[in-house]
């Protein structure tokens, strides 16, 4: 009974027979026995002229598993009108330049070369696909496209009401709208922005025009709306929804943590307690969901199974970021820039030719849950986009407000959503702005990966903006006595015990040359070991925290901060590697610095000897460093 009150108001938002557009418009149901659907009919014709025309899928969209790849996603925008808290970081994340975007020809004459290959479906992402003043022509173009079977978008729905009829004529014939929580003031605390009526004229927009089902994406977080899960599954009962349960992921920014996350069985035992007559339905092939029904409901539920239970061995899905790159893995860090090669002039079998090499270097499966959230990735806006050289910006520890509110326990029994006026009323909806950055200088692609580690937190992989100190002061010259060695001049470690606690931070580098061989295939990312980037990365965050260990005379240190950047020089064939490290305390970081840069010079080396004896390292050497009775030292 809890469920009634929540399940009444929706179907006072969703199931009023006359509505008013943002533009004012009555908006009436469809008449008895008139067509809601004008693009079903042609769809139904296309799919049996394809099913009459079929040839062999191309050999250039298979992978060396065998799987086809007939599912591709176009993000077309960077930008969104809402900051979702677990899609984009709370500082916002920097936007690629327009000039860097993909232009609408540009979507166009990719789409065109999968379809001929065989791509059969198209979805449209973001950001949120809705704010490009396109969009309409874009699925207009799109569905001209012989073989095309599906054309989708994703959407936070807030525009969704207004433009869904000029849509469903261009041919757009499949939806999935975002919604997280069915209380308004919770929804406008998880977006940061206010338009949960919007939504929800969305949602009953594509219902009046007769899509069935109208999916809805939930991403279920716990302590946030995990409680809400049986109001949704309630509104299933008259509507023809498919109301979709998503694990919570890990991606730059958003704060991943384990404990956050409810796993599907969870979700499904919940679910199945209130209503144990859940019946599992026939899973398609290359299907991303597990879906259930309630003997009786019009509508649907389904379960995302992206951390528990991956999907793999039948992904068949791409995508391309709004600035060109094609990934294969929503949850690899590897890209390619098919934006690049479009502009430079390439043909389209050089084109092929670099997806099908892309395609086929896909992993079977993607890491295990523990692992992904300590990998490089992009936030999930920029997915579903920053180029290959920028990292999302580093997340600034705060208390959210929302974990201040968790102290409030509902009563047993009674939905979380009948006791929210009160738990919400005076609470201020934190408003974060966009940070302001700089993208770097335009050049040729070059990857760039940079690792961070704070005291409190996992290492991650964040923006190289949070670098060591501005403008240090004028070098300081170095003490005349060696100072680990005694009156008789035997090896001693120094007593730091009364000297004051004061912020250090040091700053080394290191750098590797390859030779042209070994450094196209780091490039590339096509070493037999893997991403050799990637791998030295975390090795220096890992020798700087252990440099006590491999140092006899060096005091342990408290970091609170250690930050690894690799670069590619494409003039010497080289990664640069720079290290920085930070601690409060008597005793300098030179050391941890030095030690994380070596050894990430080390573990690049070790990556690359299979291919190449020839590498050499050198100028190992410290750059800067602040703190201390010495004073500053800065490398000219």
């Amino acid at each position: 009974m809890a469920l009634r009150p929540v399940s009444q108001k929706l179907w006072r938002v969703l199931g009023t027979g006359v509505r008013s557009c943002s533009s004012g418009a009555p908006v009436t149901q469809p008449r008895p026995g008139e067509s809601s659907q004008p693009a079903v009919e042609d769809l139904s014709r296309r799919k049996q002229s394809l099913r009459e025309q079929s040839a062999p899928f191309s050999t250039f969209l298979t992978d060396s598993f065998g799987r086809q790849h007939s599912y591709l996603r176009i993000s077309l925008t960077e930008k969104c009108n809402l900051r979702c808290q677990y899609c984009m970081p709370e500082e916002g994340v920097p936007l690629t330049p327009k000039a860097d975007l993909l232009t609408t020809e540009e979507v166009l004459a990719l789409a065109r070369l999968f379809v001929k290959e065989g791509v059969d479906k198209i979805r449209l992402t973001g950001g949120e696909p809705l704010i490009r003043p396109d969009v309409v022509d874009i699925v207009a173009q799109l569905h001209r496209l012989e073989g095309l079977r599906t054309i989708g978008v994703t959407t936070n729905g807030i525009n969704l009401a207004r433009l869904l009829p000029p849509l469903q004529k261009a041919g757009l014939n499949a939806i999935n709208i975002s919604l997280d929580t069915l209380v308004p003031a919770k929804f406008e605390f998880i977006v940061r922005r206010r338009g949960f009526h919007k939504v929800m004229e969305g949602i009953h927009k594509a219902i009046e025009l007769g899509y069935s089902p109208v999916k809805v994406n939930c991403v279920v977080m716990r302590g946030l709306n995990e409680d809400e899960l049986l109001d949704f599954v309630a509104l299933t009962e008259g509507l023809p929804l498919d109301i979709r349960f998503i694990e919570y992921m890990p991606f730059d920014g958003n704060r991943w943590n384990f404990k956050k996350m409810v796993s599907y069985k969870e979700m499904l035992d919940t679910v199945q307690q209130r209503w144990p007559e859940l019946e599992k339905l026939p899973e398609e092939e290359s299907s991303t969901a597990k879906a259930f029904k309630i003997p009786g409901f019009q509508g649907q539920i389904s379960f995302i199974t992206s951390m528990s239970e991956h999907f793999c061995g039948t992904c068949n899905r791409l995508r391309i970021t709004a600035d060109g790159n094609l990934k294969v893995c929503l949850f690899g860090s590897s890209e390619v820039s098919l934006r690049d090669l479009l502009r430079t002039g390439a043909t389209e079998e050089e084109l092929l030719r670099i997806i099908g090499a892309a395609v086929g270097r896909k992993k079977r499966q993607h890491a295990g849950m523990f692992n992904i959230s300590q990998m490089k990735n992009r936030p999930m806006i920029l997915i579903e986009s920053q180029r290959m050289h920028l990292d999302s910006p580093p997340a600034i520890p705060s208390v959210s407000s929302w974990d201040l509110l968790r102290v409030y326990n509902p009563r047993p029994g009674v939905s979380f959503s009948s006791q929210t006026t009160t738990l919400w009323k005076g609470h201020r909806v934190p408003q974060i702005p966009l940070l302001a950055q700089q993208w770097l200088q335009s050049g040729p692609p070059q990857r760039h990966y940079s690792a961070l580690l704070d005291s409190d937190t996992n290492p991650k992989c964040l923006n190289p903006g949070a670098r060591a100190p501005a403008t240090p002061p004028e070098p300081q010259p170095p003490s005349g006595q060696l100072t680990h060695v005694d009156s008789e001049g035997r090896a001693a470690m120094v007593d730091v015990g009364r000297k004051p606690d004061t912020e250090r931070v040091a700053v080394a580098s290191a750098v590797v040359l390859l030779g042209p061989v070994a450094f196209r295939l780091v490039q590339e990312n096509q070493l037999k070991k893997g991403d050799a980037l990637v791998v030295a990365q975390l090795a220096g965050v890992q020798a700087a925290k252990l440099t006590s260990q491999l140092i006899p005379l060096c005091h342990h240190v408290s970091l609170s901060h250690v930050q690894v950047q690799l670069e590619l020089d494409s003039t010497r064939h080289a990664v640069v590697i720079q290290a920085s490290c930070r601690a409060r305390g008597p005793t300098g970081v030179e050391m941890e610095a030095l030690t994380s840069a070596s050894v990430a010079a080390l573990t690049v080396y070790d990556m690359c000897k299979a291919v190449s004896r020839d590498i050499v390292l050198g100028e190992i050497q410290l750059i800067r460093k602040t703190g201390g009775q010495r004073g500053d030292f800065h490398r000219a």
